[in-house]
């Protein structure tokens, strides 16, 4: 059985008041996630990520389509969709800032119909799993954002699910307690859990997930394994400089591998190569030319995400 199944799902939000034209968070997006799977879902702020997490935890119905978790139709089943996934959504919300971290984590397990020894044993050991231990009896609102991250991913936890949604959990942790939450990402996946990651940093994507899916305006772009992936991304890089001729940022613009030059008014002027041959070459026939104020970059990944909608033909939304 597959884990996660979507197929032709939309979701179309109406301007307030039924003024304005629909916006289209999700277009005809297909997904199938297999059972111990870690599926990362990669795409700029905006992509459609969360309204597609919102909908297979059943907080959203899909305009059309079918989105299926575990064989369960998250329209028609969606008590049973509720009791198989374990959602971890980032920021405040569902986290009472007057409650300490075991007041929390013991309301939530109390609404999952654990009780007595099973929720206190429960709440303590996802408290000293997620390092908050020592503030267990501290009210959240004095927490850090990342000690938040961390409390969230032990609510979504408490009811021990075979499906976990993670909506940029790392999000606000500083790198110690990031890389920490990967290693308790592995601990998850070795006990067959299916875990769907949301995220837009590369890096993460890479360590954690056994295939990416691209996202962007509501749509899939490709599915891959991050090696693969990676590679498509790094060998997109870019030269900025200053005062260069406009002779020779002509002549660079027609050098192999590199796809556009842009300039602007003040003389500063941004070179995009495919790869670092490309780069070099351009790199040397800058030094060459006597050009000495030079930087080197990788765009953003949302700047990488326009190049590959335009290689696609896609219109950029």
């Amino acid at each position: 059985m597959t884990a996660i199944r979507t197929q032709a799902l939309t979701r179309t939000f109406r301007a307030q008041r039924g003024k304005g034209e629909p916006v289209p968070a999700l277009r005809g997006v297909d997904l199938s996630i297999e059972p111990g799977e870690v599926r990362g879902l990669l795409g700029p702020n905006g992509a459609g990520k969360t309204t597609l997490c919102k909908i297979l935890s059943t907080v959203l119905l899909p305009t059309s389509g079918t989105a299926t978790v575990l064989g369960h139709d998250v329209v028609t089943g969606t008590a049973a969709v509720k009791r198989t996934v374990g959602v971890v959504f980032g920021g405040d919300r569902g986290l009472y800032g007057k409650l300490s971290a075991r007041q929390n984590l013991r309301f939530w397990a109390s609404l999952y119909g654990l009780h007595g020894r099973d929720l206190r044993q429960r709440v303590e050991h996802l408290l000293d799993r997620m390092g908050l231990a020592e503030r267990a009896a501290s009210q959240v609102n004095t927490f850090s954002r990342g000690m938040k991250q961390r409390l969230h991913l032990a609510r979504g936890l408490v009811a021990d699910p075979r499906v976990l949604i993670l909506d940029e959990p790392t999000a606000g942790m500083d790198p110690v307690a990031a890389h920490e939450f990967r290693d308790v990402l592995g601990e998850l996946r070795q006990d067959g859990r299916t875990i769907l990651l949301t995220t837009h940093d590369m890096r993460e994507a890479e360590a954690v997930c056994d295939q990416v899916t691209l996202i962007d305006g509501g749509a899939v772009l490709a599915s891959e394994r991050p090696a693969t992936l990676g590679a498509l991304i790094s060998r997109f890089e870019r030269v900025d400089v200053e005062g260069a001729p406009e002779a020779l940022l002509a002549e660079l613009g027609g050098l192999p591998g590199v796809a556009a030059v842009h300039r602007d008014e003040r003389g500063h002027a941004r070179i995009e190569t495919e790869g670092t041959a490309a780069t070099r070459q351009v790199l040397q026939r800058l030094v060459a030319e006597g050009v000495t104020t030079i930087a080197t970059s990788r765009p953003s990944l949302e700047e990488v995400y326009l190049r590959l909608i335009g290689e696609r033909g896609m219109a950029v939304r």
